[in-house]
């Protein structure tokens, strides 16, 4: 069974986007891998500046992968800083990577693009705490989206010059891309992001839950006008969800005419909200047993630490020290 290995940011409120696109797939491997997940508190560092909000993320995190069903008996959850050990490979992998190649760095040239003034030596060498986090574990399968492929390439290509220059110590790892993971509209027919504040937050209470999604962008046509549920947004968010039969129910009620889009709503909102309860429950008895969440981020920890450590004891050895 190769070794997966996921790194999630403790930013903002998780929203179905976020579900979608990443907390499933995600999770989907711990039945076909050795799934390791880790919340890159180091990463997030680089724009926190709070540190009781990083703190209070970091928990929300563990809380949110914890409800949607990341099962701790099967896989490992911790948070990064309590592995130091990827701080000390850093620095050591930094010492076998090029200047070029960091410059190469899509966030880095995302920022100097934008004429960022202030551009922080974490974010520019941001890609080796990554690879790092990769290398450290022997993880062989990294799942990404395809605009993180480039860090598992960047990984792969430090572990690979490693082992040039000393001896094959370093696993080289694999990105796993799932080409078929859509990308999720928000409430203003965007891409659903926290920037944008157009997200449906997952654990929303029912009432706020339904407040937002009759929020959510429509065209101005009446009540009795039929309509197109091909270019509307609630029945995309609706499609999601929902199986074969209820989408063909929607799209005849949508032709059909006397169907408003608040009626379309009502049905996403009852829909979401059923698939939501059981994990929405969960989520919520987690938050009310703190010590738990963070013992299940301990044992974690004591069982990433044990492998780090061993990969940087092999690594300090074939470098010399």
């Amino acid at each position: 069974m190769k070794r997966s290995l996921t790194g999630i940011q403790p930013s903002g409120v998780p929203h179905i986007g976020n579900w979608l696109g990443a907390i499933a797939p995600a999770l989907d491997m711990q039945e076909t891998h050795e799934s390791f997940y880790f919340i890159a508190s180091y990463h997030a560092l680089t724009t926190a500046r709070d540190p009781k909000l990083l703190q209070a993320r970091i928990f929300d995190v563990a809380c949110t992968w914890l409800a949607m069903g990341l099962n701790p008996e099967r896989t490992v959850l911790w948070s990064q800083h309590a592995v130091p050990e990827v701080c000390e490979l850093t620095w050591i992998l930094s010492c076998v990577s090029s200047k070029g190649m960091l410059d190469k760095a899509h966030a880095f040239k995302d920022a100097v693009a934008k004429g960022k003034k202030q551009i922080s030596a974490g974010l520019y060498t941001y890609p080796v705490l990554m690879a790092a986090d990769i290398l450290a574990f022997h993880s062989q399968v990294v799942p990404v989206g395809k605009d993180q492929k480039q860090h598992v390439e960047m990984a792969k290509d430090m572990a690979q010059r490693f082992n040039h220059l000393f001896s094959d110590v370093l696993t080289l790892p694999e990105p796993l891309i799932h080409d078929d993971v859509a990308t999720i509209r928000g409430t203003d027919g965007q891409k659903m992001s926290k920037s944008y504040d157009n997200t449906i937050p997952l654990f929303l209470p029912k009432k706020k839950l339904r407040k937002k999604i009759m929020t959510i962008k429509t065209d101005s046509k009446g009540l009795e006008e039929p309509k197109d549920p091909d270019t509307c947004l609630v029945f995309e968010l609706f499609s999601l969800f929902a199986t074969e039969d209820q989408k063909a129910e929607l799209a005849e009620k949508y032709r059909g005419g006397n169907f408003g889009y608040g009626h379309a709503k009502q049905e996403l909102f009852l829909l979401l909200d059923k698939r939501l309860e059981e994990p929405r429950d969960r989520y919520n008895d987690l938050v009310q047993r703190p010590d738990d969440v963070r013992d299940i981020l301990i044992t974690g920890a004591q069982k990433a630490r044990a492998i780090a450590q061993k990969t940087l004891l092999d690594v300090r050895s074939a470098v010399g020290l």
